[in-house]
């Protein structure tokens, strides 16, 4: 589709800030416009992400995730307000999206991510940002991630903490090489809203370097898993090697 000059005049006020920067520049965000991301997961996560992807002008967002907006919610997800309360979680995050940026399509899943539905969900996109919160939902974008060469920017927080990292197939170990499958979830283990919101500020920044091959390896979080502590603000980087057990990617050719 050709781009009007009134598109390119709207697209150059909005994103003047971010097209100065030598690294993203005007056809860096003709790239943005042109990229299919998916956030698995409408609550803290995927709130603050889904905002800096939106307003950064990622041109199609998939926010896919299967609640409705309750009031234990608010804390943390800020896609989300009083007036939300009761209504289906992706349809609250396209109204808020779509009122910060009309210009990009924003295309809300009502649904759970599953090994049916996980195929088409995947030919659709270009990447894959984890804002859930249960390690089957990860499992499924991970294989999903890994069949289809589509980059997962992985998030998970906890209280004060946040777990940063980029799996990027035959480039990283994948998902379920550095983080194995636990004996029991807990998912009602207390968490603070900025927590999430940390966390979900490095994953859209991460997802942004991967889309306009930002840096290389090393200036992104491919191989490392970044682990933020709030309560003594540290900031660990951990060096992650592939599992050659793993059952998820240890017959994937590189």
């Amino acid at each position: 589709m050709v781009e009007s000059d009134k598109q390119k005049i709207t697209r150059n006020r909005r994103y003047a800030r971010q097209v100065i920067l030598p690294q993203i520049g005007s056809e860096g965000q003709k790239i943005l416009g042109k990229t299919s991301v998916l956030i698995a997961g409408a609550g803290g996560l995927g709130s603050i992400s889904s905002l800096y992807l939106a307003a950064a002008g990622v041109g199609h967002i998939i926010i896919a995730d299967h609640d409705h907006v309750e009031e234990s919610n608010l804390n943390r997800q800020l896609l989300h307000s009083e007036v939300s309360l009761g209504i289906e979680k992706t349809k609250s995050a396209a109204i808020r999206l779509t009122e910060l940026n009309s210009s990009i399509k924003i295309t809300p899943l009502q649904t759970k991510m599953t090994r049916q539905n996980i195929d088409s969900i995947a030919k659709k996109v270009d990447i894959f940002v984890d804002a859930t919160d249960n390690y089957n939902t990860r499992q499924i974008l991970n294989r999903a991630s890994l069949k289809y060469n589509i980059p997962f920017v992985f998030g998970g927080v906890q209280g004060f903490d946040g777990l940063v990292s980029c799996f990027v197939p035959g480039r990283t170990p994948c998902f379920e090489c550095v983080i194995p499958c636990p004996k029991k979830e807990n998912n009602s283990l207390g968490i603070i809203g900025a927590a999430a919101g940390i966390a979900a500020s490095i994953q859209a920044m991460e997802t942004i370097k991967l889309i306009l091959n930002i840096g290389t390896g090393e200036d992104r979080l491919e191989n490392r898993l970044l682990r933020i502590s709030g309560l003594d603000m540290k900031i660990k980087s951990i060096k992650l090697e592939p599992d050659p057990e793993c059952t998820a990617c240890s017959d994937v050719d590189p």
